[in-house]
C-alpha cells in the first residue's frame, strides 16, 4: 500500500515560491533595466525605487530591499492606508470588483479561484496544471541540486493532482470533517491576500497521520 504525504508546509513552499519565482526575476529584471546584468556588479549610487502595495494591516511585513540596487517604497503606508482604505477608493472609481492580488499557482488559493481560472482561462489552467506536477518533488532548483522533497507536495489541499482535484464545490463529507471555517477557507480561500512583493507566511504548520507537517 502506499501512501502519499506532503513533507512541507504551505508556509515553506510560499516561502520557496516567493524567492524562486517573484523576487529573484524582479532582482535580474531590475538589473536588466539598470543596464548591469548578474554577475555585473552594480555601482552604489545607482538603485531603482520599488514601490510595494503593503497595507497598514500587514505593516510588520514592510521591509527593506536586501539588495543595495534597490530600494523599497511603501506608498499605502506612508498614506497611514489599510485595506479597507484600498477598498473604498477602488469602490469611488468603480472598480469594487476589483481581484485580490496573488501568483497563478499559490497554494493559497479556494475551489472558486482554481474553477475561475480553469473556467475563464484555459491557457493558465494549463499552465498551474503543468506547475503543480512540476513541484511534486519540490522546485526545479531543488530537483536539479538532488535536493527533492521526501514526500510530495501539492497545490490543492486534497493532496491530488491539480487537474484531478476536486474543485467544483465542498461536499458534504469535507464540510462535516473540516467545520464550517476550514470548509469556506477551502471554498474561497485564505482570507488575506498577498501583495505583489509579500507573499503570506503566517499560516500555522499542522501535523499529518504520519507526523510529518503538511
Amino acid at each position: 500500500m502506499t501512501s502519499h504525504i506532503t513533507a512541507v508546509t504551505r508556509e515553506s513552499e510560499v516561502q520557496r515560491s516567493t524567492g524562486e519565482y517573484k523576487i529573484k526575476p524582479i532582482k535580474q529584471k531590475v538589473r536588466e533595466l539598470l543596464g548591469y546584468p548578474y554577475p555585473t556588479r552594480v555601482p552604489k549610487r545607482v538603485f531603482v525605487e520599488q514601490w510595494v502595495g503593503i497595507s497598514t494591516d500587514e505593516f510588520h511585513r514592510a521591509k527593506d530591499a536586501d539588495v543595495q540596487y534597490m530600494r523599497n517604497v511603501h506608498p499605502l503606508i506612508e498614506m497611514n492606508w489599510s485595506r479597507s482604505d484600498c477598498v473604498d477608493y477602488l469602490t469611488s472609481l468603480g472598480l469594487a470588483d476589483t481581484p485580490k492580488s496573488s501568483c497563478l499557482g499559490c497554494p493559497f488559493h479556494g475551489n472558486a479561484q482554481w474553477r475561475h481560472i480553469r473556467d475563464t482561462s484555459p491557457a493558465e489552467w494549463e499552465d498551474v496544471v503543468e506547475f503543480d506536477a512540476a513541484i511534486r518533488k519540490g522546485n526545479a532548483r531543488a530537483n536539479a541540486t538532488g535536493n527533492v522533497l521526501l514526500g510530495e507536495a501539492f497545490l490543492h489541499r486534497s493532496r491530488v493532482p491539480l487537474g484531478q482535484a476536486p474543485i467544483d464545490h465542498v461536499t458534504a463529507a469535507e464540510r462535516a470533517a473540516l467545520g464550517e471555517d476550514a470548509a469556506a477557507e477551502l471554498e474561497d480561500g485564505v482570507v488575506n491576500g498577498c501583495s505583489p512583493w509579500a507573499c503570506r507566511s503566517e499560516v500555522e504548520a499542522v501535523q499529518d497521520t504520519f507526523g510529518l507537517t503538511a
